[in-house]
């Protein structure tokens, strides 16, 4: 087979590229587990069969061709992007003819659960289980906060019920993946996950997802997956170094400044795979291991009052999702330095710097929205 000439750029210009060929001829890597990590974001609900209906699955291409594919686009940021990404793939080789499966979607404000994941089946024969991170509903960012407790969350527990039952499904054999929060539910079901899945598990791909307290990483069987798992993080990761208390992660270089490297469209891809960084800067590491340290000595209670702290401060903003939490930005900031008032100098400090963060990601929608609009 000729070889592709290498062009730097995003998991959009890799499909471009690459998108000729099937994964018959180029097995499945790190690049195309991203591309499928993002697809599942969009709401594919009205499209793909649910994990109890057992019906047939959906091609991409199909979805693209039905009058109604815009449906896809609903409830998350990146729009203009996430459009123009489900193009590229739907008339593409690669993409276009693989089929999708077993999707599910669950949001529960009462157990303060948002989980979804969804399997495409590739041309090789093999599988892929895809995890969903957090979407914009203030509930879904506080559940990647809970996950400092000592204990597994509802959608943890769900992303391992969820890769048994795929798994039991298929004959053949299967990788696992997500972004965000859906990496670290990735690797949560590859350790939790029966014996029986776990035997046909080829590999579990977290871009940029938490890490696991001690004492979640002992519950389940890590070491029986360690080596099928790949850890990336951007060079300013926020998100992947929550909790990451080992270095088998892999740094890579992206576009964004700060906690905006956190998006998939920003990460800098040269052929086949993502550019890793040079140079870390040993001060940002040592900031990443302190902001750990400090979250792991906190008790269950002091963690429980940090997160229900943290999280009525963002709802004073009375916004539902964090693009809202911006679009109004003095009140937004009144009402939240207002319900800070009586918190501790440490725990501000801290909440000051996820708002920060959160105002970045409002930033980011702004000039997304001017560009599609140009």
């Amino acid at each position: 087979m000729k070889e592709v000439e290498s062009i730097m750029g995003n998991i959009i210009d890799y499909i471009r590229e690459y998108g000729k060929y099937t994964f018959t001829e180029e097995p499945l890597n790190e690049v195309d587990s991203l591309v499928l990590c993002q697809m599942v974001y969009l709401n594919f609900a009205s499209f793909v069969p649910g994990l109890e209906e057992r019906n047939a699955p959906v091609s991409i291409q199909s979805i693209y061709n039905h009058p109604d594919r815009d449906k896809i686009l609903d409830d998350y940021w990146y729009r203009e992007n996430n459009k123009e990404l489900f193009a590229e793939a739907a008339n593409s080789t690669r993409f276009g003819s693989l089929k999708m499966n077993y999707y599910v979607n669950i949001i529960n404000v009462d157990d303060e659960t948002q989980f979804s994941a969804m399997t495409y089946i590739l041309d090789d024969k093999n599988v892929y289980i895809a995890y969903r991170g957090t979407d914009a509903t203030i509930i879904g960012w506080k559940e990647d906060l809970n996950l400092a407790f000592s204990k597994p969350l509802h959608s943890q527990y769900l992303s391992a019920e969820y890769m048994n039952k795929v798994a039991g499904y298929i004959a053949g054999n299967f990788y696992a993946g997500g972004h965000s929060k859906g990496g670290n539910l990735a690797v949560f079901a590859a350790m939790n996950c029966s014996e029986k899945a776990r035997k046909k598990l080829l590999h579990v791909y977290n871009n940029d997802g938490p890490g696991f307290r001690p004492e979640i990483r002992k519950l389940g069987n890590y070491e029986a997956v360690a080596d099928r798992i790949s850890k990336f993080i951007p060079r300013s990761s926020v998100v992947g170094m929550i909790l990451e208390e080992h270095s088998d992660y892999e740094v890579v270089e992206s576009r964004g400044v700060g906690f905006l490297q956190h998006n998939a469209y920003s990460w800098k891809i040269d052929g086949k795979a993502f550019i890793r960084a040079r140079n870390m800067s040993n001060a940002k590491m040592l900031r990443d291991a302190s902001m750990n340290e400090w979250i792991l000595s906190l008790s269950e209670e002091e963690t429980h009052a940090f997160v229900d702290t943290l999280y009525e401060v963002v709802s004073a903003s009375e916004a539902s999702n964090v693009f809202e939490f911006g679009s109004d930005w003095k009140k937004s900031l009144q009402n939240v330095i207002e319900a800070a008032k009586g918190v501790d100098e440490t725990t501000k400090k801290a909440i000051q710097k996820i708002i920060r963060s959160l105002f970045e990601i409002t930033v980011e929608k702004l000039v997304e929205k001017k560009d599609s609009k140009k």
